[in-house]
């Protein structure tokens, strides 16, 4: 099956940029978009960003529009997610996912469709 490894996080102050990278390793799945989403203490894993599987659509948070950007390098078989102007609330534990999408242009926002999960990596931004 495939794995999904995170790296990148760390400790930032507020208006910083950081750049988190997800590398997928074992079989490449297909028709799979791949997201981002993110938990802090005391609060609901929410989502942040995702790129359908075509690759050609792409969905964010509205609390992140403008400050960040999915991307991918299917040749390396990795996603990025670029964080600029972070802010002390955007602190949190930063996971990508994998799952199955009903078309090539779908982009859940809900955890549960997705089915396969990095360990995380951690984002924290002070003021």
């Amino acid at each position: 099956q495939v794995q999904l490894v995170e790296s990148g996080g760390g400790l930032v102050q507020a208006g910083g940029s950081l750049r988190l990278s997800c590398v997928a390793s074992g079989p490449t799945p297909s028709n799979d978009a791949m997201g981002w989403f993110r938990q802090a203490p005391g609060k609901e894993r929410e989502f942040v960003a995702g790129v359908s599987w075509s690759g050609t659509i792409f969905d964010y948070a509205d609390s992140v529009k403008g400050r960040f950007a999915i991307s991918r390098d299917d040749a390396k078989n990795t996603v990025f997610l670029q964080m600029n102007g972070l802010k002390p609330e955007d602190t949190a534990i930063y996971s990508c996912a994998l799952g199955w999408q009903r078309s090539p242009w779908a982009v859940s926002v809900v955890a549960n469709d997705y089915n396969t999960w990095g360990q995380g990596t951690q984002v924290t931004v002070s003021s």
